[in-house]
């Protein structure tokens, strides 16, 4: 972690009281129940800075991440991408939005398209975003794009289903970088990955964040994860935000009764140290 909490002074990202609310019973219920999957939540990314946003399923982080990518129209509240307002700037510009806020998702095989070859994922944003039409500059930069991801150039003419899960979400990252966006939001980006790919990534992202200051909103459930990465952790609990600080401070010395359990549910390696945290053995 190269990043510090007060970044978080000169935010990149700030979300204000941010609500999303869904109706239960299906589409064509009536009077059915609002279903709050966000409860004004509020929390900044600085420039630079690494943020966490950890939750158990349906805690409403992944809606969050939506939101912030402007795949979803909060309920209420507001999302800042700068000065902007990205609801307001992907209705008048999506282009503009996507330029800035890219996104790398879970499944990294089905988050690329199997039709395309390497060169073809990523000269689409190329083309699309930035307006670099000729092929062989459209090369040259998907070579660097592979290259910052240390992958070898001669990937560019495999297809998704010829790579490993960590090649193809190494290509995800690439993808994501090519309009040389200033946020990228990471939903559980690692967690289809075996542990040692998972380490190899998490140490690929530290790497290009500190050589590009690209910042992230690293979405993830597992704090063991997201303590190697970010600066600061936002835990969400049925919506909310039930506590918020630096990485070390939630790593340990947690205040809230959840972020303890989330802690708890982390493997620990040594079998004495897992008898402790349950009790079983006296330290």
């Amino acid at each position: 972690m190269t990043g510090t909490a007060n970044q978080a002074d000169s935010p990149l990202l700030c979300v204000e009281d941010l609500v999303v609310e869904f109706r239960g019973g299906g589409l064509f219920s009536v009077g059915a129940e609002k279903v709050h999957a966000v409860r004004s939540i509020s929390f900044v990314v600085g420039q630079g800075e690494a943020y966490g946003l950890v939750g158990e399923s349906g805690s409403g982080k992944t809606t969050t991440g939506r939101c912030v990518l402007g795949l979803q129209v909060p309920t209420g509240g507001r999302i800042l991408l700068g000065s902007d307002d990205v609801v307001e700037l992907r209705r008048r510009d999506s282009g503009a939005l996507h330029r800035r806020i890219q996104a790398v998702f879970q499944n990294p095989v089905a988050s690329l398209n199997p039709a395309m070859s390497v060169e073809e994922i990523l000269a689409e944003p190329l083309r699309r975003l930035l307006g670099i039409r000729d092929r062989s500059a459209a090369r040259r930069r998907s070579k660097d794009l592979l290259d910052e991801v240390r992958l070898p150039s001669d990937m560019l003419d495999r297809r998704p289903t010829e790579l490993s899960g960590g090649q193809a979400q190494r290509v995800s990252i690439a993808r994501a970088l090519a309009p040389e966006p200033s946020l990228i939001v990471l939903d559980e980006a690692v967690s289809a990955l075996d542990v040692a790919t998972q380490a190899q990534v998490i140490n690929l992202l530290a790497d290009l964040r500190d050589e590009t200051s690209v910042s992230y909103l690293f979405i993830a459930h597992d704090l063991a994860v997201v303590r190697h990465l970010c600066d600061r952790i936002g835990v969400m609990s049925t919506g909310e935000i039930v506590e918020e600080g630096t990485a070390s401070a939630i790593c340990h010395t947690p205040t809230d009764g959840y972020t303890q359990r989330l802690l708890a549910a982390v493997p620990v390696p040594d079998p004495t140290v897992k008898r402790v945290r349950h009790g079983l053995v006296s330290s």
